[in-house]
């Protein structure tokens, strides 16, 4: 996707706040307690990535909170191509969560990875 000069300046200042892990070592992170959480809209998660959940930029700041109480929890966030999850990150980050990461490359990288998925199908 391409996206304006203007996102990416913005995804860019949040990159530079945010800690950025490869798909092997989110693999690595989630076999340790670490959580998975897919970022991208509601038309993109019927494929995502096994084992995470459903959180769209559009709301997770609203309703992390209420899902993960303990700051310090590790949350891994992952979009199409990582800025999405870099926003989401760094505002966490704002809101005191001290263990978050975003995945570089999103979910094209975990793809290119052959990294294991999970198909929803919608009603």
């Amino acid at each position: 996707m391409e996206h304006s000069k203007e996102f990416e300046a913005l995804a860019a200042d949040a990159k530079s706040r945010v800690k950025e892990v490869s798909v092997q070592q989110t693999l690595e992170r989630l076999e340790n307690g670490a959580t998975l959480i897919d970022v991208r809209e509601d038309n993109e998660w019927f494929e995502h990535a096994s084992d995470a959940i459903h959180l769209s930029r559009g709301i997770i700041e609203r309703d992390i909170v209420n899902a993960f109480p303990d700051k310090g929890s590790e949350l891994i966030l992952y979009c199409g191509g990582g800025y999405r999850s870099a926003l989401a990150a760094d505002n966490l980050q704002k809101m005191g969560y001290s263990n978050v990461y975003s995945v570089a490359g999103g979910w094209t990288a975990w793809n290119e990875a052959g990294a294991p998925t999970e198909m929803e199908i919608p009603f």
